[in-house]
């Protein structure tokens, strides 16, 4: 029997410098525009990204790269992306 050692958490949720992969982007409505420009700017499954900083005290916003590309993004944004370890 193989156990997968695959930890699911959102982007919220990181701990800096963890490197993981994009599982998927969650909607919070059907006509969720934030998860749809999210998918736009490239947060789609099989995608490195890691949480390089927080802002002051650890609140918003989330300095995140995806590739070679950092985007600021307020917790109930990266909330929406759901992340696995790599």
């Amino acid at each position: 029997m193989i156990l997968s050692s695959t930890i699911l958490m959102t982007l919220a949720d990181l701990p800096l410098g963890t490197p993981t992969i994009v599982r998927n982007v969650v909607p919070q409505n059907p006509q969720d525009s934030i998860a749809a420009r999210l998918k736009d700017l490239g947060f789609v499954a099989g995608e490195p990204v890691s949480l390089v900083a927080f802002g002051p005290f650890g609140a918003d916003p989330l300095l995140v790269q995806i590739g070679f590309t950092r985007f600021a993004l307020r917790r109930s944004e990266a909330a929406r992306v759901e992340v696995e370890n790599v």
